[in-house]
């Protein structure tokens, strides 16, 4: 064991976190779970939705099983949706190729829907304390600023760079309690802004602290400016329900329920298409714009609400979509920005129209 992997093994053994949701009658899906959770997003926000989540699918027989709408349902608001999807094709890849069992070998692990390299590592380390090292955010932060490897971490030639230092350092020995550490290191100590380098372990290790620049590592993203996109969403409004309207899987919001979109030319054409007549709109109201930011562009989203008098017979042939009642809403995965929109808007829609 290298001096740097004891030195992060005793600081866990005095100050890491153990409590955590997933720590507790540990097994493979709790910890995977957990782990495509985790991804891009923090601790404290994914416990919560990790509760509720293992509640409704304490298994992943009970995942695998249940409708792919019941689990984007549980996953709105956490974001980066392609995770549920994933999470649901592997949950059933598992059931139907390895029994119900999560495989052990690293490769069949990180050939799972959404898994990857690290995480496919960091479920084998703390479930079966396979000797794999990891290489999630936090990891990257403090090993490049440990060894000074600069550059950004998305570039392939600095990520192996990491991957290097990540496996000279993960011991063979309390693999499972070191990879906990080194994650604990970046999300407590080696924090992206104001890291505490006088609590740190492996501060006489660290390169970037003898430069006096911890905070130059790793190296930013190239930045460049997102370009801005518009759309407008047509609400149809009838008797408390909204027409909602399921995208496809791929894209933006795959998946989820989303109400229908339109350029502003071509609005008209929107609601011809799901036959909605003139003489069925008893009024109209262009409400407050807002905007949506991806991680590759900003959208900006004019709604329009359209109240009909009835509803149509046949909304739009070959469409999956329902109408969603405001006060009984169905459990179905929404698009971030339908339920912002549907929480802003007042509960007896009727009399504000």
């Amino acid at each position: 064991m290298t001096p740097f992997a004891q030195a992060i093994l005793t600081w866990y053994d005095a100050y890491g976190r153990k409590n955590l949701p997933w720590q507790q009658n540990k097994n493979a899906y709790r910890v995977w779970l957990s782990e495509i959770m985790l991804q891009q997003t923090q601790v404290a926000t994914v416990i919560p939705y990790f509760e509720r989540f293992l509640e409704r699918f304490p298994t992943v027989q009970t995942l695998a099983a249940a409708p792919q709408d019941e689990v984007l349902h549980f996953w709105t608001g956490l974001g980066y949706y392609a995770r549920a999807r994933n999470l649901h094709k592997a949950a059933q890849m598992v059931v139907s190729e390895y029994g119900g069992e999560f495989p052990t070998d690293l490769e069949q692990m990180n050939a799972l829907p959404g898994v990857g390299r690290s995480t496919a590592a960091a479920v084998l380390s703390s479930v079966y304390k396979k000797p794999h090292a990891i290489l999630d955010g936090n990891v990257k932060r403090t090993l490049a600023r440990c060894f000074a490897v600069e550059g950004w971490p998305g570039q392939k030639s600095v990520e192996n760079q990491l991957w290097h230092y990540a496996e000279m350092h993960t011991p063979k020995v309390d693999v499972d309690k070191y990879n906990q550490a080194m994650m604990d290191m970046g999300a407590m100590i080696c924090t992206r802004s104001k890291p505490k380098c006088s609590l740190c372990p492996v501060e006489s290790f660290c390169l970037a602290k003898q430069q006096g620049n911890p905070q130059e590592y790793p190296g930013k993203k190239p930045k460049t400016d997102k370009p801005v996109k518009a759309t407008w969403f047509v609400m149809l409004y009838h008797d408390n329900a909204v027409w909602l309207e399921q995208r496809p899987q791929s894209g933006i919001w795959g998946g989820l329920y989303c109400f229908p979109q339109s350029e502003i030319a071509n609005i008209q054409t929107t609601i011809d298409q799901r036959a909605i007549s003139d003489s069925t709109i008893t009024s109209q109201q262009t409400l407050i714009a807002f905007r949506h930011t991806f991680s590759h562009y900003h959208l900006d989203i004019t709604p329009i609400l359209l109240q009909l008098s009835r509803k149509p017979d046949i909304i739009m042939e070959g469409s999956k979509g329902l109408w969603y009642n405001l006060s009984q809403p169905d459990e179905i995965g929404l698009a971030a920005p339908v339920k912002q929109l549907l929480h802003s808007l007042p509960f007896d829609i009727d009399s504000h129209i």
